[in-house]
């Protein structure tokens, strides 16, 4: 089975169900049903988003299980955020170096790849 597309493959803006069709008994039902905001984001963000859920939104164990760095997860994230309909915070930074702290302070990482981070 195929997933559903969220997006129009002529002009990108967002689909709405019309049809709805039951398998076992082939009941229909048509009307103009939403997607979730879920259904809109793209495979790639999908998939980090189950992969920030599945290590419980650590961002150093999303590093290690995608093989990725702390900037890169931050921007992932962010995107993520911002595809979702919210806005991504003009104090990013403020968090990103919060989260490096804390991050140092629970021992997750060193002092030196803490210092790199804050430098980045």
């Amino acid at each position: 089975m195929y997933k559903i597309l969220s997006r129009c493959p002529v002009c990108s803006n967002k689909l709405k169900a019309i049809k709805l069709k039951c398998n076992s008994c082939n009941t229909v039902i048509e009307n103009e049903f939403e997607l979730s905001k879920f259904d809109y984001l793209s495979s790639e963000q999908l998939y980090f988003v189950e992969t920030f859920i599945k290590c419980r939104g650590s961002i150093k164990e999303v590093e290690k299980d995608l093989g990725i760095s702390y900037p890169t997860v931050r921007a992932k994230l962010d995107e993520v955020i911002e595809s979702l309909g919210y806005s991504v915070k003009e104090t990013k930074t403020k968090q990103e170096s919060k989260d490096i702290l804390a991050a140092l302070e629970k021992g997750d990482i060193s002092v030196d790849e803490a210092i790199s981070k804050l430098k980045d």
